[in-house]
């Protein structure tokens, strides 16, 4: 199999499970345009450890971890399966990479992997299995969190860096109907960063984009951008899956590097 390329995916609500939209028919077609991938790990803030943990179970559990939300949320299960071997590939390369990482085995996928992924695998038919985020993770060291893990995209494994493109969860709970100035400009310039192949301006994208800390008054959901990036090894050829924006606030953009593809939503199955 050759290389596969990486997705920064933008997660949205819980809520993005049950009215998947723009975003989830894009992350359906994407499917359709990719090799079929050996397994999946996904790098998602909700959760968050001092030193990776990796997900090594065979079988791991649907955990909502989120409330307030409509009950339907509540009985959706995504029952794929784990790939303990390949997740214990990824404690090795972490390990050789200067971390000290560890196995959980009981540990199951949270909203952040699953909600996402019932769009881009609906039939849960993809192994799946979670690396955690460190919480001393910044710009720099994410994306050298992301080169470890790269070379699982040379062993058939979509390596998946999931959160917010824009992420103020104060506005987002004072709710909006319209799409806010800010989190549109925010995003405009990270697609154009992303089209340039701007590696240094997305390192810098916190401090240096516009309206950066209204859209990220904590950085943990842009990292995983950054880990995508760092696992891909460059950001070209790259692919924008637009999203728009809900509730306001939350920009569904999501990024493939190292591959562009043609994005057809005409005929993408949506879960």
């Amino acid at each position: 199999m050759d290389r596969l390329p990486t997705l920064f995916v933008s997660h949205g609500a819980p809520s993005f499970a049950l009215a998947p939209g723009l975003a989830g028919a894009q992350l359906a077609a994407l499917a359709q345009q990719l090799p079929r991938p050996r397994a999946v790990l996904v790098v998602s803030p909700h959760w968050m450890t001092r030193e990776p943990v990796v997900q090594t179970g065979a079988q791991p559990e649907t955990v909502h971890d989120f409330g307030g939300f409509d009950p339907a949320l509540y009985r959706v299960t995504y029952p794929s399966r784990g790939h303990p071997a390949l997740a214990q590939r990824a404690i090795e390369l972490l390990r050789a990479a200067g971390w000290s990482p560890k196995a959980d085995e009981h540990r199951g996928l949270d909203h952040g992997a699953w909600v996402p992924l019932r769009h881009l695998y609906p039939r849960a038919d993809v192994p799946v299995f979670q690396v955690s985020m460190p919480v001393s993770l910044h710009a720099d060291t994410a994306v050298s969190f992301g080169e470890a893990l790269a070379p699982l995209a040379d062993e058939g494994v979509l390596i998946v860096g999931s959160g917010s493109l824009t992420h103020n969860l104060h506005e987002f709970r004072q709710g909006s109907a319209q799409p806010a100035a800010y989190a549109e400009e925010f995003a405009e310039w990270i697609r154009d960063a992303v089209q340039a192949g701007d590696r240094q301006r997305l390192l810098g994208a916190l401090s240096d984009a516009p309206h950066a800390h209204r859209a990220h008054p904590s950085d943990d959901h842009f990292l995983p951008l950054l880990v995508a990036l760092g696992a891909a090894r460059d950001v070209l050829p790259a692919t924008v899956l637009p999203g728009g924006i809900v509730h306001g606030v939350l920009s569904m953009e999501s990024y493939l590097f190292g591959r562009e593809v043609a994005i057809s939503t005409a005929h993408a199955e949506v879960a």
